[in-house]
Parts: C-alpha cells; sequence; structure tokens
C-alpha cells in the first residue's frame, strides 16, 4: 500500500520537523511548507493526502489559507487538520466551519496527533458500495459523489461520510455520540459540538440543490435523514 503523503504547513522550523520525524516513523510521506505561499506551490506539484496547517504563519492565517483551498476545486477534497495554540471554543468552531476536518490544540503529543490524521484519513478514504438513491439525491461511493436532479454536489470528506452514512441508515435518528462512532470512529478524540458544524456544512451545501431539508433536528435526541419532510 502507497503510504499517505501529508503536507506540513508550519513556519516554526523545529515544531515543523518534529512533526516530519514522527510522520516519517509511522510510515507517512511528507511535505513541508515554511508559509503559504510554499504551500501552494507544493499543492500545485504535489496531491497530498492531508495538510496540517498551522492557524498562525507568516503570510497568511492557516484558516484563510484553509478556506481558500476548501473554494477551489482542485483542493476541495483535500482533508485538513488545523494546528493551533488557540484553545477556546469559537476558534475550534471557527476552524472547523472554514472547512477543516479536525483542530489539534498545541502543544499535542505525537501519539495524538497521529490517531487523528488515522482518524481523518479513514473517513476520507472511498469505500466501494453501492449506489444509493433517496429524494433527489444519488451517492455513488465508487465515484466518491453525490448528485442532485443530476447537478453535482460539491461536498467536504467529512460532509460526504456523514452524508454516507445518514442516507444508508434512514428515517433512524442517531445521537451526536452515535455519529461521532460511527461516522469519526471509536475512540477518536473529537468534540459533539463537531457533529453540529459538519451537519451545518452539509446542509448549506445541500441547501443549493433544495435538498437541505433531508436532513432533519430531531430535538434533544440528535439528527435523521427522511425524505419525508415534515
Amino acid at each position: 500500500m502507497t503510504a499517505a503523503k501529508i503536507l506540513i504547513v508550519e513556519d516554526e522550523t523545529p515544531i515543523r520537523e518534529m512533526i516530519a520525524f514522527h510522520l516519517h516513523r509511522a510510515g507517512y510521506e511528507t511535505l513541508e511548507a515554511a508559509d503559504c505561499r510554499e504551500a501552494r506551490q507544493l499543492l500545485a506539484d504535489e496531491r497530498p493526502d492531508l495538510a496540517l496547517i498551522d492557524w498562525m504563519l507568516p503570510d497568511m492565517s492557516g484558516l484563510e489559507l484553509t478556506r481558500t483551498l476548501k473554494r477551489d476545486k482542485e483542493h476541495e477534497d483535500l482533508a485538513v487538520i488545523m494546528l493551533t495554540a488557540r484553545s477556546d471554543e469559537h476558534d475550534k468552531v471557527s476552524g472547523l466551519e472554514g472547512g477543516a476536518d479536525d483542530y489539534v490544540t498545541k502543544p499535542f503529543s505525537a501519539r495524538e496527533l497521529i490517531a487523528r490524521i488515522q482518524a481523518v484519513l479513514r473517513r476520507s478514504s472511498q469505500s466501494v458500495e453501492d449506489v444509493v438513491s433517496a429524494g433527489s439525491l444519488r451517492l455513488d461511493p465508487a465515484g466518491h459523489r453525490v448528485t442532485a436532479d443530476g447537478a453535482d454536489v460539491q461536498l467536504g470528506p467529512t460532509e460526504y461520510r456523514l452524508l454516507n452514512f445518514l442516507m444508508t441508515h434512514p428515517d433512524r435518528v442517531y445521537s451526536r455520540t452515535q455519529l461521532l462512532d460511527r461516522v469519526w470512529g471509536a475512540n477518536v478524540y473529537v468534540e459533539e459540538r463537531t457533529v453540529d458544524v459538519h451537519v451545518r456544512r452539509l446542509r448549506k451545501a445541500l441547501s443549493e440543490h433544495g435538498a437541505d431539508a433531508y436532513v432533519q433536528t430531531v430535538r434533544g435526541a440528535g439528527y435523521r435523514f427522511s425524505t419525508r419532510v415534515a
């Protein structure tokens, strides 16, 4: 199996080299960038599977870089983990809403970082299953593609996996904890609030095709997918 390729965008050389060292030991291939300009050049030349992006960078914030990448069709499916010393909930939500798939607060252990990388890559990986159709939506796992009445629906990797799970388990209510276990994976350190952020992002993408009402909030219980819109 080919080793996953990870882009490390971090302006502090000791931290960047430390991350690269541990990732190499864990069997990953790494690319290194000290700023957003270098990162964009590497992204143009290489096809990394995941990017670790520091929030504070000299030429552009890592959050703005992430937002820019997610607006670019070439990189919208790139898995992103934000690295930052910012630890309050507002900053975490800003990072997730900006397009990040996960958020790691400094200082962090190599073990925690690698566990989160493994979880995000697992969520982003393509699974081979039958095509699922519901209402106006059609999800093709083999092509990693979602369409609404034939038009492409643009989803990030986590939103894709969340929709995949919900569409294959319709009309059942799942709590945030259950969704974390089934979509993010057991023993992954992700806050329940993360589910709400990704549900909002999923609905926003579906709303452009009039399909956001399929993802329903059941007050006090969780979320469900249903084409029977109340």
